[in-house]
């Protein structure tokens, strides 16, 4: 073969060779987008969103997923523009729990816009039919439990305080309701502050302690959560008020620790790590064969937690 022939012939082949490399490259590309579940949450110093994320992400892994796991620290704004980066990274599927029941709708809507189905867990958001699942806690049950409970340690009578989490949330209004429908039925329960510490543990310490200074004579504390119960104790403690009794939300190990040592008295478990699995179950079945929810809102129930039972509880799940 004449040189000239030579040099064609080897650059062609170097040609088709760069073209097979590169269309090698680019489905490999395409099926690393394709296995891709971004989960998206409030901040993890939170236990019960680090919870979350991480069974959603162990189930993703589980089922062969890479994850993208993301943090909007309740910021709407920080939330939409975190979609955007799992649907420009070419997300399969976003499990959500969201930065507010309003501020949320339009974020879920550019995601299912653009092809990328939304699994909402904790909390729901006011629409229906933008996202293809919102699984929660049963709050309003859960609610109820832990408020029977409180009567039953208050001995049906005495002065109480409720902290209440951040009034955009759901969850706070729902929880709240489900306290009063039950206390509000004993006329002797008489509450003297209702107050938002925004589920946040440093600010329910300083409201507990406002609270002590203008309303001594407390017997009890009804807390939305577990970060704002968990405040509110080191509150009393600090002012030598071990008599009050204390009642959480949402199953953490730090109040399961609190209850066995005889400080805060109760709380009510709602299954994040189980939901948050739950959630990339049914991601991966509409992913894989199209297979939706049978019902977009699932409700979760709560389960009582006291001194009976702590001793099984594990981050947010009851063991054997």
């Amino acid at each position: 073969m004449p040189q000239k022939d030579r040099e064609v012939t080897v650059n062609l082949r170097h040609t088709m060779a760069g073209a097979l490399f590169a269309s090698a490259a680019l489905l490999i590309s395409s099926a690393h987008a394709a296995d891709l579940i971004a989960i998206i949450t409030p901040s993890h110093d939170n236990p019960f969103f680090k919870a979350e994320a991480d069974g959603a992400e162990a189930k993703a892994k589980e089922l062969g997923y890479d994850v993208l796991s993301l943090v909007h620290d309740d910021d709407a704004n920080k939330q939409s523009e975190l979609i955007d980066t799992a649907i420009a990274r070419g997300a399969k599927a976003i499990i959500l729990d969201n930065a507010g029941a309003d501020a949320t709708v339009a974020a879920v809507k550019k995601a299912k816009d653009a092809g990328v189905p939304s699994f909402l867990i904790d909390r729901e958001i006011n629409a229906s039919g933008v996202a293809l699942a919102q699984i929660v806690s049963n709050n309003y049950q859960g609610a109820q439990l832990g408020a029977q409970k409180f009567v039953k340690l208050m001995g049906e009578k005495g002065n109480f305080v409720e902290l209440v989490g951040k009034e955009s949330d759901t969850n706070a209004g729902i929880r709240s309701k489900g306290y009063h429908d039950v206390i509000d039925d004993y006329p002797d329960m008489k509450m003297v502050s209702r107050q938002s510490a925004n589920w946040s543990q440093p600010e329910a310490f300083s409201k507990m302690e406002s609270i002590l200074q203008a309303s001594p004579n407390i017997k009890g504390v009804i807390s939305g959560n577990d970060t704002m119960a968990m405040g509110a104790e080191a509150a009393l403690k600090a002012a030598g008020r071990k008599d009050v009794i204390v009642v959480g939300f949402d199953g953490s190990n730090d109040v399961r620790d609190s209850i066995m040592q005889g400080g805060i008295k109760a709380t009510v478990l709602q299954p994040a790590y189980q939901g948050a699995q739950l959630a990339v179950e049914q991601a991966d079945a509409y992913v894989k064969t199209k297979t939706a929810p049978k019902s977009e809102k699932q409700l979760m129930d709560c389960v009582l937690i006291d001194d009976s039972n702590a001793g099984k509880l594990e981050t947010f799940q009851l063991k054997p």
